[in-house]
């Protein structure tokens, strides 16, 4: 469990979380220069995309060492630990699990070392839906993991290094082929950076440059951070490589591009671009275009914050109704883990959020939010404008009815749990609640991101999936914790594959380094 700091974790309810982040990776060569802590300020503008772990791996050119912990990025990292983290390149994780279980195994970055004596360690943004056959194939040729992971990450590690009789890049063009699904990943071996992007460019993935050295990171904002200048997208089906010899690209699939449109929804910090599309731009636009198709009379506009903020901008200024605050967050109540007593639980958001009483009372409101998925922190927030006062609660969502899970790397509710799923418009608007209730039009949120609809993942708004989805006892959070990938007989073979490297947990639980260049490895504890 991580510990908690108080800090606001993105779920109003954790009881009832919504969309879940996708992962953000950072990665850096840049010799001369602080990698550890330049990665360090990378993972911190990318903690809105996973808040469950964090984990920092780096080179000297002699060895890889890795340092990973549960928690946020501030929680599992000090000045002490960062400065011991010395080398000319790094990569970097923050993790929210889409395949695996939130464990300390299953955090970020991967590590393996070859027969050949290199050390590959990976991290990863997305999510594979082939897992269980890559997991067969890894059966099939000796490879088991003995470190306790469960993720698609830690198989595709394990893949990179069972080919010792290619280069690290060489292996990678065999295995990027044969991965399913969506990754933007970061890996690295003693001496170079890689970056990969799949054939889909679901996720992001951008390159950057800095005076001296190169840096890759999931978001433009992440290379704001640490100075460096944007240089262009890793381009779908793309592999590069960065080393004393410069950057080189090299195609491994041909590009299919299908961005995920929930980015510019919700996942994207609002400073970053996104093929060209500023993300704060498109979500004032988004908002213009919620007040075009979905009018109504009113005197105020609120956003549910912070998401719901450039949309509710968009739709003032569009309107001409006045935009305000009208509900207050608290950003210190969440992350504690304590459990609160039964009369605190039913006061629910409440912990969160709270109404300004004086501008919410006798006006008829519009609640600008990013999406609906259960429906629990709309009702609650509908309720609560009441109790303050509002004459009358119209809910405005910018985003399409969410009707459809994600198997791309986003942690939705299941169909099941799915407002929208089993309700029409009407019906959800008397669940939360709301005088009217509005959504704006997928082509409206289509025409915002100013990207072709042909070029964008929608599959979570209208069940098509770009990526071929395997049957549905082969796919989950949790498909490689029910599948047995040892050796049919007994343990696992000894080979070259076993994974070594990864930092281990002592008695105290708490985590301690461990490099791959010589030593005797640790075991869990």
């Amino acid at each position: 469990m991580p510990r908690g700091d108080g800090r606001l974790s993105h779920d109003l309810d954790p009881q009832r979380p919504g969309p879940q982040d996708a992962c953000g990776v950072f990665g850096v060569w840049a010799p001369g220069e602080e990698v550890a802590k330049l990665t360090y300020f990378g993972l911190y503008a990318l903690q809105h995309r996973g808040q469950e772990a964090a984990g920092i791996a780096v080179s000297d050119g002699s060895g890889v060492v890795v340092y990973k912990d549960l928690g946020l990025v501030a929680q599992v990292f000090d000045e002490p630990t960062l400065a011991s983290l010395r080398g000319h390149l790094a990569i970097g994780h923050a993790r929210y699990s889409t395949t695996g279980g939130s464990t300390w195994e299953n955090a970020q970055p991967t590590i393996r070392a070859t027969s050949a004596g290199t050390t590959i360690a990976l991290a990863h943004n997305g999510n594979l839906v082939n897992t269980a056959e890559l997991s067969r194939q890894a059966t099939e040729r000796g490879m088991d993991s003995d470190d306790g992971s469960t993720n698609d990450t830690s198989l595709v590690t394990s893949l990179l290094a069972s080919r010792p009789d290619l280069s690290v890049e060489a292996a990678a063009l065999e295995v990027l082929p044969t991965l399913r699904g969506a990754f933007s990943f970061v890996f690295m071996d003693e001496t170079t950076l890689y970056a990969a992007r799949d054939a889909y460019g679901v996720r992001p993935l951008v390159l950057g440059r800095l005076e001296r050295g190169w840096v890759v990171a999931s978001e433009t904002s992440a290379l704001d951070i640490v100075g460096a200048s944007v240089v262009r997208e890793i381009e779908p089906g793309e592999l590069i490589a960065i080393d004393e010899h410069g950057l080189r690209s090299a195609r491994f699939a041909a590009p299919e591009p299908k961005g995920c449109l929930f980015e510019y929804v919700y996942i994207a910090r609002p400073d970053t671009t996104i093929a060209g599309r500023n993300i704060h731009a498109a979500r004032v636009a988004i908002g213009r275009q919620l007040a075009r198709e979905h009018p109504v009379e009113a005197d105020l506009v609120i956003p549910v914050p912070e998401s719901g903020t450039p949309a509710a901008i968009g739709y003032a200024a569009e309107s001409g109704i006045t935009y305000g605050a009208g509900l207050m967050k608290n950003p210190y109540v969440g992350r504690t883990f304590i459990q609160p007593s039964q009369t605190l639980r039913q006061l629910g958001i409440r912990l969160k959020l709270n109404p300004l009483r004086e501008n919410v009372r006798g006006k008829r409101l519009v609640v600008v939010d990013d999406s609906i998925v259960r429906g629990n922190t709309q009702r609650a927030i509908v309720r609560m404008l009441r109790e303050a006062g509002a004459l009358e609660v119209h809910v405005r969502i910018s985003s399409p009815p969410v009707n459809w899970p994600c198997f791309y790397g986003i942690d939705f509710a299941t169909r099941a749990e799915l407002l929208a799923s089993g309700l029409d418009n009407d019906g959800i608007r008397r669940s939360i609640g709301a005088d009217t209730l509005g959504y704006v039009s997928l082509d409206g949120l289509v025409a915002a991101t100013e990207q072709p609809k042909t070029r964008l993942c929608r599959a979570c708004f209208d069940g098509e999936y770009p990526i071929e989805l395997p049957a549905r006892n082969l796919i989950g959070k949790h498909v490689l914790e029910g599948v047995d990938r040892r050796v049919a007989g007994g343990a696992p073979e000894e080979t070259g594959d076993r994974p070594v490297g990864a930092a281990a947990r002592g008695a105290t639980g708490q985590p301690f380094v461990n490099s791959s260049s010589g030593g005797e490895q640790p075991s869990h504890a």
